[in-house]
């Protein structure tokens, strides 16, 4: 069902959001590893046959979209993070049951069958602390309603850094982020150590700073939510506008360099600005997954209500 459904259909709808970001086939195969004449075919071949095809294992057109977009952008930024987020959403799909319609069709026989949901489900065996922490911080966020409108147009992730982290891969985010589906926030699958390098870097920039804030959560940035925040009593620092150079990550070094000057006094929430090349966001923090998870939906409550 991978090879066959999901893989095809999926580069498809790749090959089309990144030719209607500009870029030309040659540059498109490229970056999905065919040939040109193969992204001329899917190029050419009606959209919807392969969000048919999705549909056949759970997936709706508007999350073949949504998939499709986040997709394009890993593999404009980062191949290695298309991989990671592809698999992200085939575990998923596998499980959720969403696959297993089609899979028991072709084989009566599995009728009864629940490996894969016990293989790659919430529930599945081996939760830690820290990994439950953050599944309960992304089950409250997805399901909120109120939650999508504070979203940023990409992606959500969470992070938590466990007593004595020290690098990315002792941080717990969700692999592949979270997302809007259906007018909700969704994750692809289960958090795990090592699954965010960005947010893992700012969260433990500022635990180096403010200790007891070991959780995140990033967000959009506009003025209604500036509004909003102001009403929520938070401790804002800001940063951006302006972005160090020879920095990896703008961000991260902005902060560094903001932290490095005098006067910074405690904070919990921080707001970049953005500048060339990085959008406004706001970043919020807690000493545990949950306690964030409140907080962002605090700050939803008082942008809908504002």
């Amino acid at each position: 069902m991978m090879v066959d459904t999901f893989l095809p259909s999926m580069r498809a709808l790749v090959a089309r959001r990144l030719s209607d970001d500009g870029l030309s086939q040659g540059r498109i195969a490229g970056l999905l590893g065919l040939t040109q004449a193969s992204v001329s075919s899917y190029l050419s071949t009606s959209q919807k046959k392969h969000i048919d095809a999705l549909s056949q294992l759970g997936v709706s057109g508007e999350e073949a979209q949504t998939y499709a977009g986040l997709l394009a952008e890993d593999l404009r930024n980062n191949p290695t993070y298309a991989v990671s987020t592809l698999y992200s959403i085939w575990t998923r799909l596998l499980g959720g049951g969403d696959a297993c319609a089609l899979h028991r069709s072709e084989h009566p026989f599995l009728a009864t069958c629940e490996l894969c949901m016990k293989t790659f489900g919430r529930n599945k065996g081996g939760a830690g602390g820290p990994v439950e922490q953050v599944e309960t911080a992304v089950r409250m966020l997805e399901g909120s309603s109120l939650f999508v409108h504070i979203m940023p147009e990409v992606s959500v992730n969470v992070a938590f850094a466990p007593e004595g982290a020290r690098s990315a891969a002792e941080v717990v985010a969700v692999p592949g982020r979270i997302v809007k589906v259906r007018g909700k926030a969704r994750s692809f699958m289960r958090p795990e150590y090592g699954a965010s390098t960005h947010l893992a870097a700012i969260l433990l920039e500022v635990g180096r700073r403010e200790r007891s804030l070991r959780a995140a959560v990033n967000l959009r940035y506009d003025r209604k939510i500036a509004r909003a925040l102001a009403g929520t009593g938070a401790h804002v620092l800001t940063i951006g506008r302006a972005y160090p150079k020879g920095s990896a990550d703008k961000v991260l070094g902005a902060l560094r360099q903001r932290l490095a000057s005098p006067g910074v006094g405690s904070f919990d929430a921080i707001v970049d600005l953005g500048g060339e090349g990085v959008e406004p966001s706001l970043y919020l923090f807690a000493d545990d997954a949950p306690r964030v998870a409140e907080r962002a939906l605090g700050l939803a409550r008082e942008y809908v209500a504002s």
